[in-house]
């Protein structure tokens, strides 16, 4: 009778984590920054059709990092439980810190029981309804992980030299375009800035009222990196 081949609990979830972090690092990375009208997502993406920067509800927008598909699902999901949400009790009742957390709970749990762990980082970001209040930034990992960040949140494979960038070169209440040259340049990751047709930019905008949520793009993305 032939002896189980036996891994310890330890060294799994170390080979998870080496195999997340791994295939996360391939893509390319994202900024969000906290600036004067609320909070703004700036990613590298060349692709015109497939958005890593998505709305989830009125003040709440979603963004990842990774394998498309894993987080195009998880962001699905994400929408329909807070459309349920709101529908249910109200639309105040939507949040991003508990949309944060029930990522973390999914992603936890097929960390730990699945053979294969999700290769995506998210951020779930809400802006808050007034200048003097606070906009949320929750950054959650491939193991389920919450990170609650101030100022700036940064995901992708370079994220520890992008966030030395960024301790160095950031400063509150930013102007909307000065923020997205800032997130253009630390993506460049201090050699130089990506260009309008690698960016895909959005800002969540209080000014906005309810739906706070809106691309840009085009000719005014231009305007913004000149």
């Amino acid at each position: 009778m032939s002896m189980p081949f036996y891994v310890s609990p330890e060294q799994v979830m170390k080979d998870r984590a080496e195999y997340a972090r791994k295939n996360i690092a391939r893509g390319r990375d994202l900024v969000a920054l906290e600036c004067a009208i609320g909070v703004v997502i700036v990613a590298d993406n060349a692709s015109r059709t497939l958005s890593k920067i998505s709305e989830i509800y009125d003040r709440i927008a979603f963004a990842a990092v990774g394998k498309y598909n894993e987080f195009q699902m998880l962001k699905v999901a994400g929408i329909r439980h807070a459309d349920m949400k709101g529908y249910s009790y109200s639309r105040e009742d939507v949040s991003a810190r508990e949309l944060a957390y029930a990522y973390a709970q999914t992603l936890g749990t097929v960390f730990t029981h699945e053979m294969k762990p999700y290769e995506v980082e998210l951020l779930v970001a809400e802006v808050s309804a007034t200048p003097d209040g606070n906009n949320e930034l929750y950054h959650v990992f491939y193991d389920g992980v919450v990170i609650d960040e101030q100022n700036f949140s940064v995901l992708g494979g370079h994220a520890e030299s992008i966030t030395e960038l960024l301790k160095a070169q950031y400063t509150e209440n930013l102007e909307l375009g000065a923020a997205i040259k800032l997130g253009a340049n630390v993506l460049g990751n201090g050699e130089a800035a990506l260009t309008f047709e690698r960016l895909e930019v959005s800002v969540l905008d209080r000014d906005r009222g309810r739906r706070t949520f809106r691309r840009i793009k085009g000719d005014e993305l231009v305007q913004f990196l000149s």
